[in-house]
């Protein structure tokens, strides 16, 4: 086998191997924030021995999962991993670096960097001063797609950004501002309910809760809720509200302004839901940037913004948004409320469109 042959069947098992890393990783799903989606795979005589993942925060990494589930000696193997092994020590579980050294790994393959400053490139300094071989850059694309909250987060300190608009044919989200309107189709709500479980919070505003009333919760797949916020300047939300019944009620947020009523704030705070008070901003209404800065203060690493109009609108004409995500009906209202009325920055592109049921899912980001 030539030189080039061999290079050639090494990339496609590196691929391979990365492909089931990102597998793996996946597991870990809305219960590892603020940490990144991880897996890993040991591979030795072109045989996996060992697979771990990263499973939940706070609880130990992929590449010491994957090294103590080894089924055979790790010495001379290749390690696998979709982002580069940690090795600062302010965290809550030792470093992976200095377990990968000691096992007696030859070589380590990991798609991207971690863009943690107290990381970003030392991981792979420390493995190559110690004698390991490292290779960098494998589905580098995909891997930073699956860690796209993680990126956001440790490099701005603010929350990922989504915005869920569900619409007509004719581009309109209810008939009214006062009026519930369902326009999707079951397998587009399923879809909902998949990204509210890998999302660490769903946003909406007050109208949102007084006219649909929603549990903000999940429900048609297995996952864990995502915190509840509600962005209500003037404390109008009802006290009959779903978000006010639930049993982790701790888990609804409500921002307000400074001018909130006293009396049903210290309601809402004795029923268990977290208050968070910001002072207006220059338009007398709350600043969504606050907002956000407040919320990656409380590491929360990713938000789906769902409702409603003007909620929309605050996001997406001060461009603080990182992907729109269109659920299209195939319904035409003829009139009715607008789902996006403040024009989207450029530099926008389709990135993804498929069928859902009967409805289109289309999603906008920015052009790389």
């Amino acid at each position: 086998m030539s030189n080039n042959q061999a290079s050639i069947r090494q990339e496609h098992y590196d691929k391979k191997y990365i492909k089931r890393c990102i597998k793996l990783a996946k597991n870990g799903g809305g219960f590892v924030s603020p940490n990144p989606l991880v897996g890993a795979v040991i591979v030795k005589n072109e045989r996996i021995i060992g697979e771990g993942w990263h499973a939940k925060y706070g609880g130990a990494h992929a590449e010491v999962n994957a090294l103590e589930n080894a089924s055979d000696d790790v010495k001379g193997a290749t390690l696998y991993c979709n982002l580069e092994p940690c090795c600062h020590l302010e965290k809550q579980t030792p470093p992976c670096v200095p377990f990968i050294i000691s096992s007696g790994i030859k070589r380590v393959v990991v798609s991207c960097l971690d863009s943690n400053p107290d990381v970003n490139g030392l991981g792979i300094q420390l493995l190559n001063e110690s004698g390991i071989k490292t290779d960098v850059g494998i589905l580098r694309d995909e891997s930073e797609e699956l860690n796209k909250f993680y990126y956001k987060y440790i490099t701005h300190k603010i929350p990922y950004v989504t915005i869920k608009i569900a619409q007509s044919l004719d581009g309109k989200i209810s008939f009214s501002r006062n009026e519930q309107t369902w326009l999707t189709s079951k397998k587009a709500i399923r879809f909902v309910h998949e990204l509210r479980a890998g999302y660490d919070a769903v946003v909406v505003g007050a109208n949102t809760i007084k006219v649909d009333n929603p549990f903000l919760n999940v429900r048609e797949v297995k996952g864990r809720n995502p915190v509840r916020i509600i962005i209500d300047g003037k404390l109008s939300i009802p006290f009959k509200a779903n978000v006010l019944k639930a049993e982790d009620i701790n888990k609804t947020w409500i921002f307000t302004d400074t001018n909130a009523d006293r009396r049903k704030l210290q309601k809402l705070k004795s029923m268990g839901v977290n208050i968070f008070k910001l002072k207006p901003g220059k338009s007398g209404s709350i600043d969504f940037s606050e907002v956000l800065k407040t919320l990656g203060e409380k590491k929360i690493t990713s938000v789906l913004v769902e409702g409603g109009e003007q909620i929309f609108s605050q996001f997406i004409s001060k461009d603080l948004f990182d992907e729109i995500i269109i659920l299209q009906s195939p319904r035409v209202l003829g009139k009715g409320l607008s789902g996006i009325t403040a024009r989207p920055p450029t530099g926008l592109e389709y990135r993804i469109i498929e069928k859902l049921g009967d409805d289109l899912k289309l999603i906008l980001k920015r052009k790389k």
